[in-house]
C-alpha cells in the first residue's frame, strides 16, 4: 500500500536582496503612527448598544472609541 506524493520544484538559494533593501530603507516620513491594540471588557447590553449605535451613524465601533479616547486624554 505504498503512497506516491508528488513534490513541487526545489527552492532557490537567491537571496532576498530587494525584500532587505526595503525593510532598510523604508521610512516612516508622512505614514501614520504605529497603533497599539487595547482590549477591554464590557457588559453585553452596552456592546449591543454601542455597536447599534455605530450601525445606525454608518461608523466603527474602534473609531468611535478612539474619538472618545482622544476627547478624554488627548493627542499626547
Amino acid at each position: 500500500m505504498n503512497k506516491k506524493i508528488a513534490f513541487g520544484t526545489k527552492p532557490t538559494n537567491k537571496p532576498a536582496v530587494a525584500a532587505d533593501a526595503w525593510v532598510d530603507d523604508r521610512s516612516t516620513a508622512g505614514e501614520a503612527e504605529a497603533m497599539k491594540r487595547l482590549t477591554i471588557d464590557i457588559p453585553e447590553s452596552l456592546h449591543r448598544t454601542i455597536k447599534t449605535q455605530c450601525a445606525m451613524r454608518g461608523s466603527k465601533i474602534a473609531d468611535e472609541v478612539r474619538e472618545l479616547l482622544l476627547q478624554k486624554y488627548g493627542n499626547a
